[in-house]
């Protein structure tokens, strides 16, 4: 043990006599926090919108401007040509184009319906799904009002109308930031966590320092857990001044309780700190070590569930998320702060990281060998 005392003495003091690290540890994630959550928005606004008016009656005015109010959209173009809406479409100027037949209003009076057309700038996939899917909404609006307005006697509609009313569980305002928030930290916590723990062992080697540990009668599980504890404390001191920059810049209190959540977090942190040992001891200099952890980090992004649904993957893809261990920390912690979910709730979770972290940290502490 006074051996485990002398190694993690000396990792702390090596940690905070070196500025940079200390500003990647704290100011990194703390300015991430306050930026990415207002940038990363789920909600598609501004879509630039060109309308073409055959008709210029009173009912193809009304739908441009319920369009136009909705706060979605910016009319970039009014005009009756088709073709001068699709140059703007091809210098970017605008998204969807909105064509209003001229018989539109004549339509709906005599025949109770009418064709619209919508041509859509597709380059940006979800730009152009989110905007359509918008526009149609806002149309299908517009078609309930005119029918209301026209239905006047008998008092009800003689037509079959179902009403749906719904309800916003765990999250009653659909606030992206509220769903957001908690995985980003997860998020944030991985990519310190991994990338320092990369590069650690491989500046000592570097350094040459390693070479007058492994003369040392220290053991490897000494040496081991000298190097992953003190970013394990300073993995959960991070994720607590995230913790409270959510509360006091978002408003965001965990509907569960917080023993649940570090109880999982510091579980985590050894299994993501295990995984950057096992990288450092692979690597032979900090560039071969950042490119890994930086290709690793990559994959646990994008195949997390935090910015696409799992369930939309294909199954090959679903299989891979069973390998990354930030997909758990994403559901579990989403699950504690919306849900309030306790640690019966999360039990499969925590096993499994349970077995990443011991599969992890075991296999750095055999892959390292020490010479003499």
């Amino acid at each position: 043990m006074r051996t485990l005392r002398f190694l993690l003495q000396k990792e702390f003091r090596q940690i905070f006599r070196d500025p940079g690290i200390l500003r990647l540890i704290f100011v990194m994630p703390v300015m991430q926090l306050m930026v990415l959550p207002w940038a990363a928005d789920y909600e598609i606004k501004n879509i630039k919108l060109a309308v073409i008016d055959h008709d210029h009656s009173s009912y193809s005015r009304n739908l441009v401007s319920k369009v136009t109010s909705s706060g979605y959209f910016i009319l970039t173009d009014y005009s009756g040509s088709y073709t001068r809406a699709m140059e703007r479409i091809e210098h970017d100027k605008a998204d969807i184009i909105l064509e209003i037949p001229a018989s539109f209003e004549k339509q709906l009076v005599n025949e109770n319906e009418s064709t619209l057309f919508l041509a859509v700038n597709a380059i940006n996939g979800v730009k152009a799904g989110l905007g359509s899917a918008y526009l149609r909404s806002i149309i299908q609006d517009y078609n309930r009002e005119v029918r209301t307005e026209w239905i006047q006697f008998p008092r009800f509609s003689p037509e079959t109308t179902v009403e749906i009313t719904s309800s916003n569980w765990f999250n009653p305002l659909m606030e992206y930031k509220v769903f957001m928030v908690p995985g980003m930290l997860v998020l944030l916590l991985t990519m310190v966590g991994a990338n320092l723990t990369a590069i650690n062992i491989v500046k000592e080697k570097e350094m040459g320092t390693i070479e007058q540990i492994n003369v040392t009668p220290v053991r490897k599980v000494h040496f081991i857990l000298g190097k992953l504890l003190p970013f394990w404390v300073l993995g959960l001191l991070i994720f607590t001044i995230g913790f409270i920059i959510a509360r006091v810049i978002y408003g965001i209190v965990p509907a569960g309780s917080l023993f649940t959540i570090y109880s999982f977090a510091g579980l985590y942190l050894f299994a993501v700190l295990g995984l950057g040992l096992l990288i450092s001891t692979y690597a032979n200099t900090q560039q071969q070590a950042m490119l890994i952890s930086f290709f690793l980090m990559m994959i646990f992004v994008l195949m997390s569930g935090l910015y696409t649904s799992i369930d939309s993957m294909p199954d090959w893809a679903k299989a891979i998320t069973r390998a990354n261990p930030v997909t758990y920390f994403i559901r579990v912690i989403r699950m504690v702060v919306l849900k309030g979910s306790g640690l019966a709730d999360i039990r499969e979770e925590l096993l499994t990281i349970g077995g990443f972290a011991l599969v992890l940290n075991g296999w750095a502490v055999l892959n390292y060998h020490k010479r003499s």
